[in-house]
């Protein structure tokens, strides 16, 4: 089984039933395989984040199958939906969304011991992580202590703490200046190669997507190659 994800025929509508129904997704199909890192292109309003939430088991289509790492968890029961979610996906949105009142290890920490790992060891991920981003000196810093980009850097490394095999990102620049925006992906793109992860990362910026394996684009309720 290469395949991480595997969305297929997926079909979400909301309101459902009413003269409001809005059809999100429509027979929606994406594979992602082991190590592929993918763009998602995708206009405002077109399904992006509903696309995301189900492929993190946030959200449940009305019809077609989530297989993650060769396992069909369509219809499974919450826990093993949040087991699955805490074991094999990293999470990365557009605003950091730090604990403000724990410091940069802290946070990196907190998910680790959540999902059972021992202190020690997860103090030792959460600083191998910080190092490889170039904050091992900000590790005590508290989020508004950290510039933007230093506090999207540490979102990546919580994203990773409990070392998924894949990782969703929901515009993981987009509240970043240009300039630290690009120095930033770099760093979210150095993480995910050396550590061999898959990734579905949503980006407006072209530029950005281009550097990925393939880029998808989705239109109508459904993933269109590019």
């Amino acid at each position: 089984m290469n395949d991480v994800l595997r969305l297929d025929g997926i079909e979400k509508t909301y309101n459902r039933d009413t003269p409001g129904q809005i059809d999100v997704l429509r027979g929606l199909d994406l594979t992602i395989g082991k190590g592929e890192v993918v763009a998602l292109v995708a206009p405002s309003g077109a399904g992006k984040s509903t696309l995301l939430h189900i492929a993190g088991l946030l959200d449940t289509p009305d019809k077609g199958r989530v297989t993650l790492n060769g396992t069909d968890l369509t219809g499974q029961r919450d826990m093993t939906r949040t087991m699955a979610r805490r074991r094999d996906l990293g999470f990365i949105y557009q605003f950091h969304h730090l604990l403000p009142e724990f410091t940069a290890a802290e946070n990196i920490l907190l998910p680790q011991l959540a999902n059972g790992t021992g202190d020690r060891a997860a103090r030792e991920r959460a600083a191998k992580l910080l190092e490889h981003v170039g904050l091992k000196d900000r590790a005590g810093h508290r989020p508004a202590e950290l510039s933007g980009g230093e506090q999207q850097r540490v979102a990546f490394c919580r994203a990773l703490a409990n070392a998924p095999s894949l990782l969703l990102a929901d515009e993981p620049t987009g509240n970043l200046d240009p300039g630290t925006s690009d120095r930033v992906f770099d760093v979210l793109m150095s993480l995910v190669r050396e550590t061999g992860l898959s990734a579905l990362i949503a980006t407006h910026n072209l530029d950005l997507a281009a550097r990925m394996d393939r880029v998808v684009r989705l239109e109508q309720g459904r993933v269109i190659g590019v």
